[in-house]
């Protein structure tokens, strides 16, 4: 049975570092929709959000994060541009892909050679990545269909039960800005609430 817990419950960010670390898989709100999180370095958990998802393995999947300095630290090599678009957007809904850290050994999807992160302006979530580390999320719905507002349907939408479900009320946004800045021109991969000139 699936626990059900408030975003803003006392207990809320205790309840959650100990379902991920358990090996849970978590339905929480963010700053741009309802996502489903797991920790991106349990090999177990992160294929459970896959399947709940019923999202191929290809389709990779981004890591929230508790601060900007956090996000950067697992990359690779990380280029002024992307130095730029951090500072100017994060926290915020700007997920930057940039080439991973070889020694990242995490199931995120395909590509392995990059990873995706994000400082989210949400304050649960940077808590909780504070205390377990970056945290993998997608959006919390079936593959190729619309991100539901409540978490009590987001978490309905799935392949399954979760562990626990945060509910944060209703959630009426959009997906986060993608943005390739693997090279020196940053390159939108998805249009979201921040606009980037090319």
């Amino acid at each position: 049975m699936t626990d059900v817990v408030g975003a803003s419950d006392a207990d809320a960010v205790e309840r959650i570092v100990d379902v991920l670390v358990a090996g849970g898989v978590v339905v929480l709100p963010t700053d741009t929709v309802y996502g489903l999180a797991a920790l991106p370095d349990d090999g177990d958990a992160m294929a459970r959000l896959f399947e709940l998802k019923g999202r191929a393995a290809t389709v990779p999947v981004a890591v929230l994060c508790a601060t900007p300095m956090q996000a950067l630290s697992i990359a690779g090599t990380v280029s002024s541009t992307a130095a730029v678009l951090a500072g100017r957007h994060w926290p915020g809904p700007l997920t930057l892909v940039l080439p991973r850290d070889p020694d990242l050994d995490w199931d995120l999807g395909e590509p392995r050679s990059t990873i995706g992160v994000r400082c989210p302006d949400h304050r649960l979530v940077r808590r909780v990545a504070e205390r377990t580390g970056p945290i993998a999320a997608t959006s919390a719905n079936r593959h190729g269909q619309p991100t539901p507002s409540t978490a009590a349907d987001a978490a309905a939408s799935l392949i399954g039960a979760v562990e626990l479900v945060v509910d944060g009320g209703e959630i009426v946004g959009s997906a986060s800005t993608v943005v390739d800045a693997t090279g020196p021109e940053p390159v939108v991969l998805r249009e979201g609430p921040i606009r980037i000139e090319g």
